[in-house]
């Protein structure tokens, strides 16, 4: 496993943090997602044989907030 840290722009209450949890989760080999609001951070543990950083940026940015 592996534990990639995203900026996440735009979000604004606890349903943006469910919204970008939720992307994330849906994703093959994404173990645990933690978000947090207030860094404007989601912070992925995940398989980097099954999953890539683009994969976890284009999630986010699907789910309608900016990813970098």
């Amino acid at each position: 496993m592996e534990r990639i840290v995203i900026a996440v722009a735009g979000m604004s209450c606890q349903g943006c943090v469910q919204s970008v949890t939720a992307a994330l989760q849906a994703l093959p080999g994404v173990e645990q997602v933690e978000v947090f609001l207030a860094a404007g951070q989601a912070s992925v543990a995940c398989d980097p044989a099954l999953v890539s950083v683009t994969e976890l940026r284009q999630a986010v940015e699907e789910a309608g907030f900016d990813a970098s």
